[in-house]
């Protein structure tokens, strides 16, 4: 199974109130040098992308700066990441806490889970497994596709959990799953490991070879050969099965489809 716990690099975009992605740069520019936080936000946004602009990390850092200390949760966000990333500012992992922390407070599930990875590496904080697990929880149970993989390793792999080996199993098994379906391939891989063990779920090799099936699409080589492998000792009909369950969970959920 995958051994890698991830973080969340997305570009938090947005707007408040007004559509700010086809607003006029000439009238975005006018509403953040006036102080509103959206306008600050979205101005910085292009400046990190070059949208309209040319791309300027600095310049994305200054306007970042703006709308988070006036609250705004995006950009308090997407400053974390600059400072993080080493982009337009020196890389400073207390920085990048501190505004991934005001996000977070805000609820702003990205933050969250940047958050856990913070803690669960000690990036920036003391390292503290428990206090990963409990904002990757925040962020899992928003629907977060990374926290829920995450919290599944942590769950898996006994960190920062209670200490019940049954409970984490089908803890980890239950956090795979929701990753799994939105298409996460590590969480499809490792709920492929946990049907081929029977770790948390009841052993099947058709559910095991299904979800392996799928990581390995989209170039999971670990799911690849684990599929192979489990695909030695299944019967001819057990393949056919699994891969026609694998073309039905494709077809319900096509890619960037809800």
């Amino acid at each position: 199974m995958n051994r890698t716990l991830l973080f969340a690099l997305a570009l938090a975009v947005i707007p408040v109130g007004v559509d700010a992605q086809v607003m006029e740069l000439a009238e975005l520019r006018a509403l953040a040098e006036r102080g509103v936080a959206f306008a600050q936000h979205n101005l910085g946004v292009r400046y990190d992308n070059g949208e309209g602009v040319p791309e300027d990390d600095a310049e994305a850092v200054r306007w970042y700066r703006l709308a988070a200390e006036q609250g705004d949760a995006s950009a308090q966000y997407n400053l974390g990441l600059m400072y993080f990333n080493d982009q337009g500012v020196p890389a400073d992992d207390v920085e990048a806490v501190r505004w991934f922390r005001l996000a977070a407070e805000q609820g702003m599930f990205l933050a969250q889970s940047n958050l856990g990875f913070m803690y669960s590496n000690g990036r920036g904080v003391p390292e503290d497994l428990a206090e990963a697990v409990r904002w990757w929880r925040l962020a899992a149970e928003q629907g977060h596709a990374n926290a829920q993989y995450n919290l599944g390793f942590m769950y898996e792999n006994g960190r920062g959990v209670p200490e019940d080996a049954a409970e984490a199993a089908a803890e980890a098994a239950r956090w795979y799953r929701l990753a799994a379906e939105q298409g996460h391939a590590n969480a499809q891989s490792n709920l492929g490991g946990a049907y081929a063990l029977g770790r948390g779920v009841p052993e099947d090799y058709v559910l095991a070879y299904m979800w392996w099936n799928l990581a390995a699409a989209q170039g999971d080589e670990n799911a690849q050969e684990n599929k192979d492998i489990i695909e030695q000792q299944m019967t001819r009909e057990q393949i056919s099965e699994a891969q026609r369950l694998s073309r039905e969970w494709l077809e319900a959920h096509p890619p960037g489809g809800n």
